[in-house]
């Protein structure tokens, strides 16, 4: 077993498992540090130093025991030209664990070689400058991406999309700083009026970006963390019996019994490509029961936070819509009709809408419930009424796509890459802040220190500037291995 944890010094050369832990095809070591070339020399045969970036076959020797580990592919990173900026060697072994345990414990018995930690070739590429920090977070969104648009979104960070926009804006920053420098230098001169109206535009135009890319709907960070979607009705609608068919598996308990869920189930979907949490709520409706009414009470909840409503409507009753349910219905809902194989098709017209599904808008006193009558602008500011059945799968594919539309909707292409962190957000909201108290003030001392400032908090975003408090925090959050 690999006891060799000491804290790290920056002299000393880094080992850790690379890919991922558990039996595996094929299992990638890395090694980062100024002792990384010892490894041909002290566990390779034949020693022989591999020629950069080609892979090498080599037997894997324990240099204590002189005993074979392995046959194994090598590659050698020569500084500066590696991920960490250091030099770099890889091992891709044969994944069987007691191969890599062997590997392990050989390097770290060489002299200043240590175990890694987490994120900690990452934070040596950091140091080294090859990469900013906002690179860095993209690397561990990437490792982290479980759908198509989560993978998009942390490559374009990776490939320093979000940096280069920071960097610009602080380039802009530093420009328009310079002007007021020179009206603060050479305040007995006639400044040229043009040099002036060049620092205004300048900052004019830093500010409507910056306004432009906080008025985002916090897209970056919702599509790292997934979309809620809660399933609302009343009980005995089919609530569960949607989740589990929307998941494809048995996820909730489903009973003809009314109230049988109680809390909140969630289960992590993928619907085209963007991650979603589909929410499971009791049912909605007056309870003398204690735990029955505790349970109605976080579905309303989840309601308010939920990024989009399915509510959902028993078609084999008279009156489907209830008020309780109806009352949540706005422009972030998707009214649903279940139970369509059991309810008269008579009661409604039927149009083709994809798949050979069928969309039913419900008509008449289908509209009325309680005797009250529903207001007609709840159905009008929302999609027509979607008929399904969770028991045949009718209509299941026309509410997938419709969920999926309603999700695309809110991650509209943009051309300016997304906030994807909170630190980000506050780090960006901080510099406006002082833009704007810049664009405010008269005297062109304090417009300076203000552009200081602002320039400041740009820089804590990628790291290039008063961020020693956070590296540890950020790369902390890393898997072993990079």
């Amino acid at each position: 077993m690999i006891t060799k944890t000491a804290p790290l010094t920056e002299n000393e050369t880094i080992v850790a498992l690379a890919s991922a832990s558990g039996r595996a095809g094929v299992a990638v070591v890395r090694v980062s540090g100024p002792r990384a070339a010892s490894v041909f020399s002290t566990l390779c045969r034949p020693v022989l130093l591999p020629a950069p970036r080609r892979a090498a076959l080599r037997d894997i020797i324990d240099p204590t025991t002189q005993e074979l580990i392995d046959h194994a592919l090598v590659l050698w990173f020569p500084m500066p030209h590696s991920f960490t900026g250091e030099d770099v060697v890889e091992l891709h072994l044969h994944g069987g664990r007691a191969i890599v345990e062997a590997t392990l414990e050989a390097l770290c018995r060489l002299e200043g070689f240590a175990v890694a930690g987490a994120g900690a070739f990452s934070r040596r590429a950091f140091d080294n400058g090859k990469m900013d920090l906002t690179q860095a977070e993209g690397i561990a969104d990437l490792v982290d991406a479980e759908t198509a648009a989560q993978r998009r979104q942390a490559l374009r960070q990776m490939e320093g999309a979000l940096g280069l926009l920071y960097y610009g804006w602080a380039e802009s920053l530093t420009q328009s700083l310079a002007y007021i420098e020179a009206e603060i230098d050479f305040a007995e001169e006639d400044i040229p009026a043009d040099l002036t109206q060049g620092r205004l535009n300048l900052l004019s135009d830093v500010i409507a970006a910056m306004e432009a890319h906080l008025a985002d709907n916090h897209r970056g960070e919702r599509l790292r963390e997934g979309l809620t979607v809660a399933i609302l009705g009343a009980p005995n609608a089919g609530k569960s019996s949607l989740l589990n068919a929307l998941a494809r598996r048995e996820a909730a308990i489903v009973s003809p019994i009314a109230g049988t869920t109680r809390d909140v189930i969630e289960v992590a979907i993928d619907i085209g490509g963007y991650p979603v949490c589909l929410i499971d709520t009791a049912g909605l409706r007056e309870s003398a029961d204690e735990i029955e009414s505790e349970g109605v009470r976080r579905a309303l909840s989840r309601a308010q936070q939920a990024d989009l409503k399915i509510l959902l409507f028993d078609g084999n009753e008279a009156q489907p819509f209830d008020a309780a349910t109806m009352a949540l219905a706005d422009g972030d809902a998707l009214i649903v009709v279940n139970k369509a194989d059991a309810r008269a098709r008579q009661d409604a017209s039927l149009s083709p809408c994809g798949r050979g599904s069928k969309i039913l808008a419900l008509q008449g006193n289908a509209l009325d419930f309680a005797g009250e009558g529903l207001c007609q602008e709840k159905i009008e500011k929302n999609s027509s009424p979607l008929l399904i059945s969770t028991k045949t799968g009718e209509g299941l594919d026309v509410l997938l796509v419709k969920i999926q539309e309603a999700i695309e909707s809110r991650f509209q292409a943009s051309a300016s890459p997304a906030l994807t962190r909170q630190r980000h957000r506050l780090a960006v909201e901080e510099s406006l802040s002082l833009l704007r108290r810049a664009a405010a003030a008269c005297e062109p001392e304090l417009v300076a220190e203000s552009l200081r400032l602002a320039v400041r908090a740009l820089g804590r975003i990628t790291g290039r500037v008063d961020v020693e408090d956070l590296l540890d925090i950020i790369f902390s959050s890393f898997c072993v291995g990079k």
